[in-house]
């Protein structure tokens, strides 16, 4: 991914690993997905239609977020 490139709802990985950094006291266990979708808005590399999200993309992000924490 070049620098220059914004994030997709498919960068679940990177999307996790951003709020990571910013969130780093939250337990993304105890996110709610509005919470969590307004929080992926709001980073400075996202850049993807906000109607493109569903709970399976907020589940992927939660999911990459665990995982990342272990």
């Amino acid at each position: 991914m070049t620098a220059s490139a914004g994030l997709k709802w498919t960068d679940s990985l990177e999307i996790a690993l951003d709020l990571m950094e910013i969130h780093s006291e939250v337990d993304p266990l105890t996110l709610h997905f509005t919470e969590l979708r307004e929080w992926v808005l709001a980073l400075e590399r996202f850049d993807d239609d906000p109607k493109h999200c569903g709970e399976r993309v907020l589940e992927a992000i939660q999911l990459a977020w665990i995982a990342e924490m272990d």
